[in-house]
């Protein structure tokens, strides 16, 4: 099993030389939310990209994430009725499967 998540290309970047990676979501940190936003599958991945991502102009990556040994929950937010991967914890690069440039176009 994997969880995804998008992130800026940017972001992604520093991580390789930050050793981790710390960003929950678009524009806020890890301290910030308190996880890190993930998605079940493609699916609810598409979910997200049409509610908070059709308008970035930055290049994005798609992170394909092994959650075993990670402190992961599955959580339904309020606002929603879907549950979700939140990622407890910095995710360190060595469970991150694989990480593609993701086109929006």
């Amino acid at each position: 099993m994997t969880i995804l998540h998008l992130a800026l290309a940017t972001d992604w970047e520093a991580a390789q030389t930050a050793g981790e990676y710390r960003v929950s979501t678009l524009g806020r940190t890890l301290e910030q939310e308190g996880f890190i936003h993930a998605c079940a599958d493609h699916t609810q991945l598409q979910g997200v990209i049409h509610r908070f991502y059709r308008d970035v102009g930055q290049a994005l990556v798609l992170l394909t994430i092994d959650p075993a040994g990670l402190d992961v929950r599955m959580e339904t937010p309020a606002d929603s009725t879907e549950t979700f991967p939140h990622i407890y914890q910095p995710l360190p690069l060595h469970a991150v499967v694989s990480a593609t440039a993701f086109p929006l176009g």
